[in-house]
């Protein structure tokens, strides 16, 4: 998404600023290439040589400095830009952009950039919070600034609360978002992600495999084209998506009461989560003993969530997804027909790099018409967009 773009990056002096240095690889990493500016109180916390040898250019830091090239630094640099993106951003900078002071190379190359600005503030909670730091922020929306919200947490000083620099992924899955087509604009998607688990007791439960992955890197994806993004989620490690409605559900029941919650709003459901088949007939209360005899766990049968949706569906754009081990193209196709779906996507969870637990999928995606399309291996992401493409021209319909 970021390959060939170009990104001049502004590190300012907060204690954060090291971070700055996990960014610039994470970018390059993705395929952009990176400038670096500093303000002369970065360069207390971190050298200018660390970003010279991870970017292999110049750092500018001194305004006045006789240039490398013949040319004024501060402008090639506005004009040279994609993205500007400024990690750490100090409530000094902020206030200073927002108030129109350009008396340094950063600022006043922020001045000159026609490029979009993005600016991931860090800072003491209390002056994050503080009106004036707020009334600044606010300003630059206006005037069409974009912000990478601070997280929650342990400070460097010692306070608790909102000012650590977002996660160094959540900042860069944001820039990349600019360069994505925005053609969901105006739609609603609900998305479902990762496993059910369906108790047996206080601490056992069924369930399966499933990370979550695939769901919310669809999430991240229609939000990126600019969807409303609804995400129920079963229990998962990853972070809900900036920027998303999101729900947490444990038991197939939940997910279905949610889903149906929502179905009635939105314009396409995708059901990427791996939604447990059975539960436990009989929950109990205490933890089950273990003694020298076989123990029998009588099942009932969960909700068919995808079947009672394509029941219910009118305008709504359905997808499925299925997870098989053999037949699978005979096993989705049936799917389609008796759950009535818009299309499913299948996927061969005993192929390398497919499936659970894994960054990247092998699928194949089958339209109600009977189309196949096959996708080589790719990571989720990547993936997710070419899904949203074919949900985008199931939408128009």
């Amino acid at each position: 998404m970021l390959k060939d773009k170009k990104v001049v990056l502004g590190v300012t002096g907060g204690i954060a600023a090291y971070k700055a240095a996990e960014l610039a690889r994470f970018l390059i990493r993705e395929g952009a290439s990176v400038k670096v500016i500093m303000t002369e109180s970065a360069t207390r916390f971190i050298t200018p040589l660390t970003f010279q040898t991870l970017t292999n250019n110049p750092v500018a830091v001194d305004m006045f400095e006789e240039p490398v090239a013949w040319e004024i630094e501060h402008i090639s640099l506005a004009k040279w830009a994609d993205v500007f993106l400024i990690a750490p951003a100090t409530a000094n900078i902020i206030g200073k952009i927002a108030s129109g002071i350009a008396d340094d190379i950063l600022t006043t190359t922020v001045m000159a950039t026609k490029a979009p600005v993005v600016i991931a503030p860090a800072m003491n909670v209390n002056m994050y919070n503080n009106p004036i730091t707020q009334r600044n922020i606010d300003l630059l929306r206006q005037y069409g600034y974009y912000f990478v919200q601070p997280e929650s947490g342990e400070l460097a000083c010692g306070d608790i609360g909102q000012g650590r620099l977002a996660d160094i992924s959540s900042i860069v899955d944001f820039v990349k978002s600019l360069f994505v087509k925005k053609d969901l604009v105006g739609r609603k998607i609900l998305v479902t992600a990762g496993p059910t688990r369906e108790p047996i007791d206080p601490v056992r439960y069924i369930s399966n495999y499933s990370s979550g992955k695939m769901g919310y890197a669809l999430a991240k994806a229609a939000r990126d084209r600019g969807a409303e993004v609804i995400l129920i989620s079963g229990p998962t490690s990853i972070d809900p998506p900036i920027g998303v409605m999101f729900e947490r559900v444990s038991t197939a029941e939940q997910m279905r009461d949610k889903v149906l919650q929502y179905f009635d709003e939105v314009d396409a459901v995708i059901m990427s989560a791996a939604v447990a088949d059975y539960r436990p007939m009989n929950y109990s209360n205490v933890k089950i003993k273990k003694d020298d005899s076989e123990m029998t766990i009588r099942l009932s049968k969960n909700p068919d969530i995808l079947k009672e949706l394509g029941d219910k569906k009118g305008r709504q754009v359905l997808i499925g997804f299925a997870a098989e081990t053999d037949n699978i193209v005979m096993n989705a196709s049936k799917k389609i027909k008796e759950k009535n779906l818009d299309m499913i996507v299948i996927n061969d969870v005993t192929q390398p790099g497919a499936g659970f637990e894994v960054d990247t999928n092998i699928v194949k995606i089958i339209t109600k018409d009977g189309d196949i399309k096959d996708f080589p291996l790719m990571n989720k992401y990547d993936l997710s967009h070419a899904i949203l493409d074919l949900a985008a021209n199931l939408m128009v319909r």
